[in-house]
């Protein structure tokens, strides 16, 4: 096969031809076919009618050591009959001579080129005892010239083939030269060998192939196997020899003589590396490759001037039909004897083959019991085939070149806009297989990978595979409704099992999972002992939830259902492991196309049920009720209350959202990458993830927009009130909530119920941080806008003031700093700290700075915000700022154009977890409310099936354990 093509066509050479490559059986037909490529045949000997000796195209190599070669006498110049059989001999073993016109045949005994010959001459009779006659040529040279089509490859535009003139003595020189002519590439055709140059550049070429994906009736041609012909082979012999098989087309290609060699060696080149041999050209019965020129031997045509002596008798007529024998022929006969061996053992192994006489077998029949020993690969994994779809094209061992293997049907082009077909390695030809199957990886170390496309149907062990599974030596493959393959690997010895999983159990033996009651029907036990398996499946701590797809909307609803309303007592993170449960189920056990669709369905019902529970929220504030009724002010633990499922839903969700988008992954990895469906399964989990995402985000809003709310009528405080009253001590570190100054408790009150509600709600801590860093910048805005307002009506910047709002930003920093939020409160309060701090500075050390010292000490305020501290800043009656306090003109725009206030906008985004999901599937339930909430759903998944079969079918509830 060529190297360029197989790449284009994604098939193995033997692929194509139905020839697997671990059954390439050594029958001497093949192996004369693979060894004709590297010994000339007998073809390329001329007869002594010829008019001109011609050498073969290929340089000759040493004959075979069995073969000896000594000289009788010295060899003399010799012409006529008599030099005329030393002229072939020589021309046999050594591939030269000269051409000498004669009219007569081998000379008899006693004549001078009789007393010439090689003494291993006399030996080749006794070899030809296997070579069957070949038709005499005089039948052949009578029939009409034919018309034989020559394809160009490209030698002329415009021009697809040329027809010559052949007759069955043609040889393939001569129609290279006369189609180089018709191709108006030669003056004019020649045979000898004063040929021109450019007769010897091109090679005619025997090509196998069949017409291109997509352009079937067009013309178009790929070639698949490609031998080219010796200048001595006859075409149209040659011809006769095989036909193509249905499917496949022959014809023959002009092409370079160097192109040519290259592209045969290639081939032969990827077929030892591995270790299959050269493509088998299968040449009809009883027909060997040395009958391809052979032929011009047996018996000269009619008017050429040349016969056999009437004294030469059956013995130089045996001696002929040995100098026809190719040398590769001569080869075989050690292997021969072996094979021939091999086939009497072979009968022998028959029944009654002891008593029965073995008679003479046809060669045909010989064929067919050589193929019968099969040795397997000791160092390839493969595949036995234990029943197939057709046994004329079958095969029993199937080998596994590639590290991945690939069963299918192929086809002439896939589904995507007539793009090459998909890569195959093993073609079987059911109607029930896909185009691309199932494929199976096999490393270095068990076990293999098994993965089957999506729609095909597949079995592993007897039970139908829809996900990627683990393949150890020994299961068994099932391929649609036809094919089953058994999975053998040698390189790994004996770590395979000791009992194939498919077997039945042996009585008594304990089963292996709850899992089993259901997907083995043949397990050999009794109805108690599946109903025991399967009350313990119900029953278990094991985290598993089976479902099937027509009871996975129920399902959904019921965990959704049971969350939103508070019921079971569920552990915060309960619903989000009842979901990631379903999700692992369809992951791993349903089809690949199902695990979109279910991430659809429930992102759409988690996003209505938290949408109905914020309008529910809203329809309970107080500027929402009607006409006449008094608003009661929020307070934390009303805000606690009403945000809870909010702050639940969003705790499920974030862990949720990571657990899909790592099976995403997953998915994507797993499957086929040259799967049509695959776009719009990885569309279909993004609109998925799209919408969890949503409601993260309107969780979040509506939680911070609650707090800021209740926040936004507690900050004022802040700036109000004295923490310096008659009689009270200021509270140290990490004092409790009662301990602080009355005018700061409801704002801490405020963050104590956001700290306690995102505790036990158990919120991913990148949330709780962004959280409270977003309520941190609401409260730092807010009092900040509210401390610049404050002192354009009133004097209220002066230094007593400034030091009773620092001594409450201090108690409020320390306490956030006792609950571990430390570090995001000083970072978000730090412009209102340096606002606070410039009118804390004593107020001669304020006059004697400078416009641009300030600027420097309080680099986060901005121009306007510093020139309206400083000009409002209360110096004594009477006294204006100093002109020190004055912008320079460069800032003059920024203070005039500037804006004092903070805008609320800016406030920092959010963003989503990264990293694995905190949701731990493994180990059993450790968790009483969460193990009674897993049993509950799998009884109404068993009594949902339970209904859909008839009344006669149906099983009572099995025996219920205690938990």
């Amino acid at each position: 096969m060529l190297s360029g093509e197989r790449k284009e066509g994604g098939s193995p050479r033997f692929g194509k031809l139905h020839l697997p490559v671990g059954l390439w059986i050594n029958s001497p037909r093949k192996q004369l076919a693979k060894l004709g490529r590297r010994w000339p045949s007998a073809a390329s000997v001329k007869s002594s009618s010829s008019d001109t000796g011609s050498r073969s195209s290929e340089p000759l190599p040493p004959p075979p050591p069995h073969v000896e070669l000594r000289r009788v006498g010295a060899v003399k110049a010799a012409g006529g009959a008599s030099g005329s059989r030393a002229k072939r001999i020589s021309q046999l073993f050594r591939g030269s001579g000269t051409g000498t016109t004669g009219s007569g045949g081998a000379g008899g005994p006693g004549t001078p080129g009789a007393a010439q010959r090689w003494a291993s001459e006399k030996k080749l009779p006794e070899l030809a005892a296997g070579v069957a006659p070949e038709p005499p040529l005089a039948t052949r040279a009578t029939a009409p010239p034919g018309v034989l089509k020559i394809f160009g490859a490209g030698l002329a535009s415009g021009a697809n083939y040329k027809s010559v003139l052949a007759t069955a003595r043609s040889t393939a020189r001569e129609l290279v030269a006369e189609a180089l002519e018709r191709y108006g590439l030669a003056g004019s055709p020649g045979s000898g060998p004063g040929e021109s140059s450019c007769v010897d550049a091109f090679a005619l070429c025997d090509a196998l192939g069949r017409p291109a994906a997509g352009a079937v009736g067009s013309g178009e041609w790929r070639a698949e196997h490609l031998r080219v012909l010796g200048d001595s082979e006859r075409p149209l012999l040659v011809q006769e020899l095989w036909r193509a098989r249905p499917g496949w087309a022959r014809r023959f290609e002009l092409r370079g003589r160097e192109e040519a060699r290259r592209l045969e060696q290639e081939a032969f080149g990827a077929a030892d590396s591995d270790g299959t041999g050269a493509p088998s050209w299968r040449p009809q019965k009883n027909r060997s490759r040395a009958a391809s020129g052979g032929a011009a031997l047996a018996s000269p045509g009619p008017g050429s001037g040349s016969g056999t002596p009437a004294g030469s008798g059956g013995k130089e007529r045996s001696e002929n039909l040995s100098l026809r024998r190719s040398v590769s022929e001569l080869s075989l006969q050690g292997r021969r004897r072996r094979q021939q061996e091999r086939r009497q053992q072979a009968l022998s192994m028959a029944p009654g083959a002891a008593d029965a006489q073995i008679g003479p077998v046809d060669p045909g029949d010989f064929d067919q019991l050589t193929q019968c020993l099969i040795q397997a690969p000791s160092n390839r994994p493969y595949f036995l085939l234990l029943q197939g779809y057709q046994d004329a094209q079958d095969f029993v061992v199937y080998v596994m070149t590639r590290e991945q293997h690939v069963f299918g049907r192929g086809g002439n082009s896939s589904a995507r806009g007539g793009s090459p077909a998909p890569y195959v390695d093993t073609f079987l030809n059911a109607p029930d297989i896909l185009p691309r199957h199932c494929t199976v990886r096999a490393g270095p170390e068990p076990p293999a990978m098994v993965r089957p496309s999506r729609g095909a149907p597949v079995t592993h062990n007897g039970c139908l595979l829809l996900r990627e599974a683990e393949l150890h030596p020994g299961d068994l493959l099932g391929l649609g409704e036809h094919f089953l393959f058994m999975y053998k690997d040698p390189r790994a010895g004996g770590s395979g099992p000791a009992r194939p999983p498919w077997l039945p159990a042996r009585p008594g033996a304990t089963p292996p999972g709850p899992g089993w009651a259901f997907s083995c029907r043949l397990c050999g036990r009794g109805l108690q002992e599946r109903g025991e398996a399967l009350a313990a499946y119900l029953d278990g701590r094991e985290l598993v939830l089976r479902f099937r797809p027509r009871e996975e909307e129920a399902l959904l609803g019921e965990i959704v259902r049971t969350a939103a309303a508070g019921a079971g007592d569920l552990p915060p993170l309960g619903p989000a492991t009842l979901l990631a449960l379903c999700v692992q189920h369809s992951a791993r056990e349903l089809e690949l196309g199902h695990l979109p669709r279910l991430l659809c369905r429930l992102a759409r019902l988690i996003k209505e049920t938290v949408w109905e529970k914020i309008k529910e929220i809203g329809d309970r504030q107080p500027e929402n009720h009607p006409e006449g009724v008094p608003e009661v002010p929020l307070t934390p633990e009303t805000v606690s209350v009403e945000l809870r499922p909010l702050m639940l839903w969003m705790a499920n969700t974030t862990e949720l959202l990571s657990f899909v988008q790592e099976k995403v992954l997953e998915m994507e990895k797993e499957a086929d990458q040259e799967d049509p469906q695959l776009c719009n399964d990885l569309e279909l989990c993004d609109e998925a993830m799209a919408l969890l995402d949503e409601v993260i985000m309107c969780t979040f809003q509506q939680s911070v927009y609650y707090l800021t709310k209740t926040l936004y009528s507690t900050l004022p405080a802040l700036l109000d009130s004295n923490p310096f009253t008659a009689g009270a001590e200021l509270p140290g570190p990490g004092a409790e909530l009662g301990a602080m100054p009355p005018g700061l408790r409801p704002t801490l009150g405020v963050f104590q119920a956001a700290l306690e509600l995102t505790s036990q709600c158990e919120l991913h801590p990148d949330l709780v941080s962004q959280t409270f860093g977003y309520l941190f910048f609401f409260s730092n805005a807010s009092l900040l806008n509210s401390l610049m307002e404050r002192g354009q009506g009133r004097p209220f910047y002066q230094w007593s003031r400034a030091v009773q709002i620092r001594t409450n930003l201090d108690l409020v920093l320390d306490w956030l700093q006792g609950a571990g939020l430390g570090d995001i409160a000083t970072e978000f309060f730090r412009k209102l700290s340096i606002a606070v701090n410039l009118l804390c500075v004593p107020r001669t050390s304020l006059l004697k700075a400078s416009w641009s010292s300030l600027r420097t000490d309080h680099p986060t305020l901005t121009p306007a915000q510093l020139h309206h501290l400083l000009s409002h800043y209360q110096l004594g009656p009477g006294r204006g700022p100093p002109p020190a306090w004055d912008p320079p003109p460069a800032e003059r725009d920024a203070v005039d154009t500037g804006d004092i206030f903070e805008s609320f906008s800016s406030h920092p985004p959010l963003i989503l977890p990264l990293g694995s999901s905190r949701l731990s599937l493994t180990g059993p339930v450790t968790d009483d409310a969460l193990h009674r909430e897993l049993r509950r759903l799998r009884r109404l998944l068993w009594d949902l099936e339970q209904q859909e079969l008839p009344a006669n079918h149906r099983h009572g509830p099995p025996v219920a354990t205690p938990p």
